[in-house]
């Protein structure tokens, strides 16, 4: 089955690749590997589940949030390879989390993103991961992701 295919049964629709803020592109490829920059939890131009974690906001609306932020990476990657379909795996999803200093279920939070990887992609969105606690984070947003992918 086709990863396109798979989003469809899941019942995903992906969004617009989200344009950037600043003076950047929204995914880089050289070879094979192709990186996104930092994604955040954007809807339709507005940013979902603003402030801290540990806060203003709680572990389940992370959860959500990263799952968000991995749409749009997802988004990112398919207009960088014309289709989910030439991915040959997710190598490594960096997470960083906006949150209090006591806060310590970073973790739980980028499975939101882990989990929708795997979902979409099966043994192949199997991926390495990195989850750091922040104080601070451009436009409020509570969680912000970079996926690394094998293109075919």
């Amino acid at each position: 089955m086709s990863y396109e295919q798979r989003l469809k049964d899941l019942g995903i629709e992906l969004p617009e690749a989200p344009r950037p803020v600043g003076a950047y592109v929204t995914w880089q490829r050289t070879g094979n590997l192709v990186t996104t920059s930092g994604q955040l939890p954007w809807v339709n131009r507005v940013m979902q589940y603003p402030g801290r974690l540990g806060a203003e906001v709680n572990t389940e609306d992370g959860y959500r949030a990263a799952r968000i932020a991995g749409l749009n990476a997802l988004a990112q990657l398919k207009q960088a390879l014309g289709s989910l379909d030439n991915v040959a795996k997710i190598v490594r999803l960096e997470g960083y989390v906006h949150c209090t200093q006591e806060f310590r279920d970073h973790p739980r939070v980028l499975d939101g993103c882990s989990d929708l990887l795997v979902s979409v992609f099966g043994d192949a969105g199997l991926h390495t991961r990195i989850a750091l606690g922040i104080y601070a984070m451009p436009l409020e947003a509570c969680v912000q992701l970079v996926v690394w992918a094998e293109a075919r």
